[in-house]
């Protein structure tokens, strides 16, 4: 089922693009272009974090209700290797979902390569 509410904001200014989602997962396609590289010419870290966490806050949000925002409380993110100008897609998936908390799990992937693998838990927020 698709999302209408997209990534929104900072993400989606970026570049970041929903391609899908479903119950507990949601899956973003990315082009990284030239202003998404660090001086070593690669991907800069801050832009896969900012994709892992805008993914599995959209995979979380598959799975709350009326009122409840997820908020990221902690997030760790393991670069495995450079990623470069291209295409690449980010995969998210809620691995426990609590009263208040949520952990999920993201891997980016770049020609079928694995370029960072991230875990996060998010606060539910009752609004």
């Amino acid at each position: 089922m698709a999302d209408d509410r997209g990534p929104g904001g900072y993400a989606e200014r970026l570049g970041a693009r929903v391609a899908d989602t479903e119950d507990g997962g949601a899956r973003i396609a990315f082009a990284v272009r030239e202003e998404h590289l660090n001086p070593a010419g690669t991907l800069h870290g801050g832009v896969v974090a900012t994709l892992v966490d805008t993914a599995m806050g959209q995979a979380v949000r598959t799975t709350t209700g009326d009122g409840e925002v997820p908020a990221t409380s902690q997030l760790t993110v393991t670069y495995l290797r450079p990623g470069e100008p291209g295409e690449l897609t980010v995969t998210a998936r809620v691995r426990t979902r609590g009263e208040h908390l949520t952990v999920c799990e993201a891997d980016v992937e770049q020609e079928g390569r694995a370029v960072a693998h991230a875990v996060a838990t998010f606060a539910l927020l009752h609004r």
